[in-house]
């Protein structure tokens, strides 16, 4: 098959769920059509390691998921994106599910529906409650997979450079260019943010989020509440960092770590580096520039 897919997984300090999502990959049908591509910030060691060849690993500046996945998508060299968080594990359909969609000169893109991993009363009932508000309006979140054509993408201007929220702008703007299409077929991410925060604490959370997004307020000073601190694995229970989830309060006696150690974990005031092994440590981000010469016209 001719390569037309470009898969794009943000990581931050996330490796043991990137290394089982990229394992799930490289079984799934039609996988020899798309190239992978994990834009990355945090833990380079764990990170290398858990890429392991099966991707094109980058290293931008910025640790924002919009940063990171407008920095694989300047790398991407197919005609159409799909973006994947690297704890998410799309139906085993998913690309011929897509290539479908977009057979549709009308569709411009969309994502899957949204189903947790873990089996658990509340994150069922968090999921259904979820799909009304997503089938009803269309605008999706990261986690159910969303796709797109790559001139679409562009048109755009990619996501927004927001820390917060930058899925829902930008499935939002989506609907402008042409038909968001839900693929039914459930795409399975893991709840384990919801089950280390209270699954009805996290959702109301979000809903208090939505709620000033809808009223235009701003959502961004609690990104850091979202995303946590930069050392920590997403979905870490407090006090636990990316490095084998041991306890951070040791950090405040441990010495001053070396040069060596230091490079082991990516922040957004390090040295522009070349890990040697053709991968680059600082693709910068995706110009948010409109592109000509496509036949979508996105209203404003």
């Amino acid at each position: 098959m001719t390569p037309w897919l470009s898969i794009v997984i943000p990581a931050r300090n996330d490796a043991a769920a990137l290394a089982r999502t990229l394992a799930y990959l490289a079984r799934l049908p039609g996988i020899a059509g798309a190239e992978v591509i994990v834009a990355a910030a945090g833990d380079v060691e764990g990170t290398t390691a858990a890429v392991a060849g099966r991707a094109r690993l980058l290293w931008p500046h910025g640790s924002t998921r919009a940063q990171l996945m407008n920095a694989g998508a300047a790398a991407a060299r197919r005609d159409t994106l799909l973006f994947l968080h690297a704890d998410s594990f799309p139906p085993p359909e998913a690309l011929s599910l897509i290539h479908g969609v977009l057979a549709d000169p009308r569709a411009v893109g969309g994502a899957f529906e949204h189903l947790f991993a873990e089996p658990v009363w509340s994150l069922r009932a968090i999921t259904w409650i979820n799909r009304i508000r997503y089938r009803l309006t269309r605008n999706y979140y990261g986690d159910q997979g969303v796709f797109v054509r790559t001139d679409v993408f562009r048109t755009l201007g990619g996501y927004r450079d927001l820390a917060l929220m930058e899925d829902l702008d930008f499935t939002q703007r989506l609907k402008r260019c042409g038909r968001s299409v839900l693929i039914t077929t459930p795409l399975v991410t893991s709840g384990r943010r919801f089950l280390a925060r209270g699954p009805w604490r996290t959702f109301a959370f979000i809903v208090w989020l939505l709620a000033l997004w809808s009223l235009r307020l701003d959502t961004q000073r609690y990104a850091e509440r979202w995303r946590g601190p930069a050392t920590r694995t997403p979905g870490a229970r407090r006090g636990k960092d990316a490095r084998g989830d041991e306890e951070l309060r040791t950090a405040k006696t441990e010495e001053p770590r070396d040069e060596a150690e230091n490079k082991k974990v990516r922040n957004d005031v390090a040295a522009p580096e070349i890990n040697g092994s053709g991968n680059l440590l600082d693709q910068p981000p995706h110009a948010p520039t409109r592109v000509s010469g496509t036949r979508y016209k996105c209203s404003s």
